[in-house]
């Protein structure tokens, strides 16, 4: 088997056109362009370290409602 030439991409590709349309085949790398963008930010997003939580506030807010409750 041979490689397809130049006639036979070019009568692929005016089949693909003809079938889609410019129009869903525009629209289609579109969204394949937003979707590597999403992906190039979350892997940004994912060297960042994560904001850390100050989960004693929460805690000491727990404990004085409690004695309040049992007072």
């Amino acid at each position: 088997m041979h490689a397809p030439g130049i006639w036979g991409i070019i009568v692929v590709a005016i089949v693909v056109v003809l079938l889609f349309g410019r129009g869903k085949i525009a629209g289609l790398m579109g969204e394949v362009a937003s979707g590597i963008k999403s992906f190039q930010k979350g892997m940004r997003d994912e060297d960042k370290p994560a904001p850390q939580l100050d989960t004693t506030a929460s805690v000491d807010a727990g404990r004085t409602t409690e004695k309040a409750k049992d007072a």
